[in-house]
């Protein structure tokens, strides 16, 4: 589900299930971590670059077909596989980069912002829908108030509306938007530019940035109990059975 490829200097993590439109399955989300890991680890790799596979999508998101809320307390261990995928990518010493060619929804807009360098397509949409399956982004938190004006994300969780990349641009949730026919050149440069610079004072001065850029430990372990609790609901019940048969939820309002 998740291709890893190294050309030089740089490490290519992609999400591969196009006709899903990238889901972030449990399966998906530790396959994520593990090859960030073994970008980490790889001497020869100065650059991680995350992008999903086809047009349509970087990533839709969590995958709510995977019994999401039969066995929210089963599963509660390994949502934590996106925290400590974030984790990684902050601590890892390493420049990030990704290469948003499509939707980038819930997790997967999570993902793209984390990463230090966000290039987005221009006809990408980019939101957190998850209230509108009686879900909240719980995880995501985290990246996106480190990146974005907290207004800005607390009116996207509360309504989940998508914002098109120049909004996301003008919120910063994005560094850069770009037609399709030149996504790879922009990210080809961002990466020349990366590789070209100092590995050594790079790994020190993002250390240094994301240290004053607050505790997010801590913050992290909240927010999993909490998705945990969500996922308990009823709510939540019937709005993934919603999703699934595509109709209004019904809320019971528990």
């Amino acid at each position: 589900m998740v291709r890893y490829e190294v050309r030089g200097p740089r490490a290519d993590i992609t999400i591969d299930e196009p006709e899903r439109r990238n889901p972030l399955s449990v399966v998906t989300m530790a396959q994520l971590l593990e090859r960030t890991r073994e970008a980490i680890a790889d001497p020869e790799v100065r650059v991680l670059v995350y992008t999903g596979a086809g047009e349509q999508a970087f990533s839709a998101g969590g995958d709510l077909g995977s019994g999401f809320v039969d066995d929210p307390v089963g599963l509660h261990r390994s949502r934590g596989s996106l925290a400590d995928l974030f984790r990684e990518i902050w601590r890892g010493g390493k420049p990030t980069v990704a290469r948003v060619n499509g939707h980038a929804l819930a997790g997967g807009f999570g993902l793209a912002v984390a990463c230090d360098i966000t290039i987005c397509v221009d006809e990408a949409k980019l939101g957190t829908p998850e209230i509108g399956a009686g879900l909240w982004p719980m995880m995501i938190t985290v990246p996106l108030l480190r990146a974005m004006p907290a207004k800005a994300v607390l009116e996207m969780m509360l309504t989940g509306r998508t914002v098109d990349p120049q909004e996301a641009l003008r919120l910063g949730a994005v560094s850069r938007v770009v037609p399709r026919s030149e996504l790879d050149e922009a990210v080809d440069l961002v990466v020349e530019a990366l590789v070209a610079n100092s590995g050594a004072v790079t790994a020190i001065g993002r250390d240094a940035f994301f240290r004053e850029s607050g505790d997010f430990d801590s913050a992290f372990d909240r927010l999993q109990a909490g998705l945990t609790l969500v996922a308990m609901t009823l709510d939540a019940r019937e709005g993934v059975a919603a999703f699934h048969d595509k109709r209004r939820p019904e809320f019971r309002h528990r």
